[in-house]
C-alpha cells in the first residue's frame, strides 16, 4: 500500500474523493454510463419484481417471469461491468476501493444470487426454487442499490460542502 504525505491524496474527512479523483470521476464518459444504466436496472428491476410477483401468488405469467428475470440479471452484469471500469478509471482499482469497499462486497452477493437464479434456471431446478432465488437476489438487489444512493449522496453533500467552502474561502 502507498502512503503518501501529500493531503490531497486522501478524502476530506468523511468523504468519497480527493480532488482527484473527483476531477477523475467528472471527466470519465464511464460516469455518465453509469448515471444511465442505473435508473435503467431499477426500472427493470421494478417491472420484474412485478412480474415474478405476480406469478408466485397468481401462478400465472411463468414465462414472463422468467424473461424477465434473465433481462435484469443481464442488465446487472452490464452495469457490474462497467461500474468496474468506472471505478478503475477513478480510484485505480477494478473493485473494492476504499470509498465502494462495502458496496462491492455486498454486490457480489448481488451478482452471486442472481447467477445461482441462471443456474436454477439452466438446470430445470424446481419453479419454486427459481422463484425463491429471483427474490433472494432481488431482496439483496434493493440492500445494494440503497447503499449505492446513500454514497450518492453522501458524495453530493461532500461537493456541496466543498464549494461552499470555497466560496467562503473566496469572499473580500
Amino acid at each position: 500500500m502507498r502512503v503518501s504525505s501529500d493531503d490531497s491524496a486522501q478524502p476530506p474527512s468523511g468523504g468519497l474523493y480527493t480532488p482527484e479523483e473527483r476531477r477523475r470521476r467528472d471527466a470519465s464518459p464511464w460516469t455518465l454510463v453509469q448515471g444511465i444504466l442505473a435508473p435503467l436496472q431499477f426500472l427493470v428491476f421494478l417491472v420484474s419484481l412485478a412480474l415474478v410477483l405476480r406469478f408466485v401468488l397468481t401462478g400465472e405469467g411463468y414465462f414472463a417471469a422468467t424473461v424477465s428475470v434473465v433481462i435484469k440479471t443481464f442488465v446487472l452484469y452490464v452495469i457490474m461491468i462497467t461500474g468496474s471500469i468506472w471505478e478503475k478509471v477513478v480510484f485505480g482499482k477494478y473493485l473494492f476501493a476504499r470509498a465502494f469497499f462495502w458496496e462491492d462486497v455486498f454486490s457480489m452477493l448481488v451478482l452471486a444470487l442472481h447467477t445461482a437464479y441462471l443456474v436454477a434456471l439452466a438446470t430445470d431446478a424446481p419453479v419454486t426454487t427459481q422463484m425463491a432465488l429471483a427474490l433472494a437476489a432481488y431482496a439483496s438487489y434493493l440492500v445494494n442499490a440503497t447503499q449505492f444512493v446513500l454514497k450518492l449522496r453522501a458524495a453530493r453533500l461532500q461537493q456541496a460542502r466543498a464549494v461552499a467552502s470555497d466560496m467562503v474561502g473566496a469572499a473580500p
